[in-house]
Parts: structure tokens; sequence; C-alpha cells
């Protein structure tokens, strides 16, 4: 079923939504189910407002082994270092395109080791979806929050073996990606998580058991959320919500915090997208890099 922070990410790069205008609904789907990590969709490269250039890093693909599954991800690093801080990339409901790719390539120049594991891979690829319905009945819905969990450990134990220093890891994602970035939180060996317009409640599911709200007191590390006031999909009487349970939760959950952008819809850091607001992307991303180095992952 397309959830309504699901559907507001897709409604968020259609014409007539606020802010630039954006491509028509087939150019729209291109762009945002163009994977792929060498090239991605042309119109996502041509539609970015950042194209982070890979100069000094080591970007591409690899792939890691979970429960004899070959798990595919982007990687980008700075070339020639070892002992590096880690930040898992979490991608958005329509996967590793080139836009995350263009994010891990930005922690890469702030001196990250960053991974975007390919999260939907053992169901199918997104990009062989040409419209977001089918997309999400077919392939998002199918994926279950422990296989996701199980792979994010995957990209770490790459990490630790691939010049990375675990014990500084932290965990960042957008949309579907905001949302796992909490459950992991609470699940993983993370220092810090920023997460970014990420859905906080929800009815319960056999392959989505819990949500934010539900493990916010079980917190093993403190979360930055990065919201929209103009977010239809995502009320912010669940931020209400999810704060409450948080303030009554481990030192974790009561040092974690929301930083909510009144004006912002949702995907403001979608910089592809007739939905980014450049002010709030900006101010996202510095409050990210800092909440990562106070709370260890530098």
């Amino acid at each position: 079923m397309l959830t309504d922070d699901m559907r507001s990410d897709f409604d968020s790069m259609l014409p007539g939504s606020a802010g630039p205008q954006g491509p028509n609904r087939r150019g729209a789907l291109k762009a945002a189910l163009g994977v792929g990590f060498a090239a991605a969709a042309a119109p996502v490269v041509a539609q970015a407002a950042i194209k982070t250039p890979s100069d000094g890093l080591v970007t591409g693909e690899i792939s890691y082994e979970v429960g004899g599954f070959k798990v595919p991800a982007y990687r980008a690093a700075p070339a020639g270092r070892t002992g590096l801080p880690v930040v898992l990339v979490v991608q958005e409901i329509f996967g590793v395109h080139e836009y995350i790719a263009d994010v891990a390539r930005r922690f890469a120049k702030a001196g990250y080791l960053a991974i975007a594991p390919e999260l939907y891979a053992r169901q199918g690829d997104p990009g062989s979806f040409g419209e977001v319905g089918r997309l999400m009945s077919e392939l998002v819905s199918k994926v279950p929050d422990a296989q996701v969990m199980a792979d994010l450990d995957g990209a770490l134990a790459w990490a630790a073996a691939n010049g990375g220093d675990v014990q500084k890891a932290g965990i960042t994602g957008f949309c579907w990606g905001g949302r796992i970035t909490w459950l992991y939180a609470a699940h993983g060996p993370v220092k810090a998580g920023v997460a970014w317009y990420g859905r906080l409640v929800g009815n319960a599911t056999p392959l989505t058991p819990r949500h934010p709200v539900d493990l916010a007191s079980q917190l093993k590390a403190p979360v930055l959320g990065l919201y929209g006031g103009a977010d239809t999909g995502i009320p912010l009487e669940s931020v209400e919500k999810m704060k409450a349970a948080l303030a009554e939760g481990s030192p974790a959950a009561e040092a974690s915090q929301f930083v909510v952008y009144p004006d912002a819809p949702h995907a403001f850091h979608a910089d592809y997208r007739p939905s980014f607001r450049k002010q709030p992307a900006e101010d996202g991303w510095k409050r990210a890099l800092e909440w990562f180095k106070r709370h260890g992952v530098a």
C-alpha cells in the first residue's frame, strides 16, 4: 500500500508541486527510478542542483555477503586512507540512484567512508518499475525490516574490513530511509543517526512489526530528526508523539532532537526534485555533520 509519506515523496516530484516546475509524470518516474552506480538516469543528473566530483575519492560498486546473498552497495571514501569514520546512507523508496550516490560522495569529501546498500536487492530492481503504485506493492512492501537491519549490519562488517573504524559509525537516511534510520538506532552498533523526514508511526505488519514511535524508548544511539512543517505526508502530530515517547526513554532517546523547517515540504533535501529547498537542505546538512561529530562519528 502507498503510505502517506511515500505518496508525498512521489508527489513532490510532479508538476504543480511547490517549487520550480518539475518534469512530466513519465519524466519524473524516469528521474526517480534511474538506478545504477555508473550513470543512473540522465534526467537525475541533469536536474541535480549538486554534483559532487569523485576526485580524491575511491568510489563505485562493492558487494558483501549476508545470509548467502551478495548485497550490492555504492561506497565512497577518501583515497588512500584507513581508520575512517563510517556513515551508512539509506536510500529513498526509489533505491540507490545518482542522488543517493552523490550524498555518499559528499560524506566522503567530509572524511567519511560512506556506504549506500541496495536494500531491495533481494526483492528486485526499483528501476524496472514504471509506476509508483507497482513499485510499492510489488517491491517495497515486500522488504522485511529484519532483512534491512541484517544488511546494514553487513555493511558495517564490510566497512570494518575495508578501512573503516566502526567504533565511529553513524547512519542517515531519507524518507523510507529516514524511518530505517530510527529503527537502526534502536538495533545497531552506531553512535548516532540523522533521519530526514522518515515516517514515525504506522500500522504493524508481519514485515514491519514496529515503527519508530514503538522503539523510541529503546534507542541505543541519539537521532537528529530533520522534518518539514509543510510535509503533507508526515503530520506534525506524529513528530510531537515521537518527542513524547523519546522523553520517557533511554539516555540516547532523551538526547535525540528534532528540527522542523516550517515551510519545507517532504523531500526538501532531494536536489533533483521540485521539492528541493536550498536553505533547509544546507542547514540540515550542516546540522547532520555537527551531530555526527558531537556524538563521536568523526
